[in-house]
């Protein structure tokens, strides 16, 4: 990853907006959108490639489509100082996992969980704590997502207000 700061003015603030709210986006239409030509904006996003602002491109998917219908977050408590490499590992080989991170707090890590139902949540669970230096779990399943427009909610869209502010 690139450390020195970058360089990000207005006109990549609304090229990142606009990506942002539909990755699909052609360059000329941002460029219609922010008054630059297309190969000044392919130009932009070149550069904020090269210089990690943007990490990638990708497709947001509503899970029930895909029958993943359960969802929850949960704490993980480990047994001494698990270094976060080891527990990377562990998230990588559980499918079920989208996210996970290292938090502060009593848990050692929280992890986002989809399953497609709740018997497929507690196998996976029971996966988790089959871990040797995994002392305990405690989660929290998901009843409603308060921002239902949210990538994490698994809208397929960005809210409406993100588009609205390129111009």
């Amino acid at each position: 990853m690139n450390s020195k700061h970058v360089a990000f003015d207005d006109l990549d603030r609304k090229i990142v907006a606009a990506l942002i709210a539909n990755a699909r986006t052609s360059f000329a239409e941002i460029g219609a959108a922010i008054g630059l030509s297309a190969t000044a904006v392919k130009r932009r996003a070149d550069r904020l490639r090269e210089n990690d602002v943007i990490t990638g491109y990708t497709a947001t998917v509503r899970p029930a489509a895909l029958g993943w219908s359960t969802e929850a977050f949960v704490e993980v408590y480990c047994d001494g100082a698990a270094p976060p490499r080891r527990l990377a590992e562990v998230v990588r080989n559980h499918p079920e996992i989208t996210s996970a991170m290292t938090v502060t707090g009593g848990a050692d890590a929280l992890l986002h969980v989809r399953a497609t139902d709740v018997g497929h949540f507690e196998e996976v669970l029971e996966r988790i704590r089959a871990e040797p230096f995994i002392r305990k779990t405690i989660s929290y399943m998901v009843l409603s997502h308060l921002l239902p427009d949210s990538a994490e909610a698994g809208a397929r869209e960005a809210a409406p207000d993100d588009a609205a502010n390129l111009h």
